[in-house]
């Protein structure tokens, strides 16, 4: 009896030493993620990187490459299509 209770004591501790060290750090990483997002802090320093960034594109003379500006000028287009057959 003796040796099954070491055998399900070292199983259990290998499970958890490998929960920890695969599905545990995954999990770690989202939760600082998370609360990078919902602390105040967090969005402080996101609303200061959106405003940096925002002042970079202004400062550039073109922000936007000519692929890139085909393509939201297609989906412009085609939204104000749509919206037109709605009248």
């Amino acid at each position: 009896m003796r040796h099954y209770i070491y055998k399900v004591m070292v199983a259990v501790i290998a499970l958890i030493i490998v929960f920890e060290f695969t599905i545990g750090k995954t999990i770690n990483k989202f939760d600082e993620k998370a609360e990078l997002l919902f602390s105040k802090e967090g969005r402080k320093n996101m609303v200061i990187s959106v405003k940096s960034e925002m002042q970079k594109a202004i400062e550039k003379e073109n922000y936007l490459s000519n692929d890139e500006r085909i393509l939201i000028n297609k989906f412009i287009f085609k939204i104000k299509n749509e919206l037109k057959s709605v009248e």
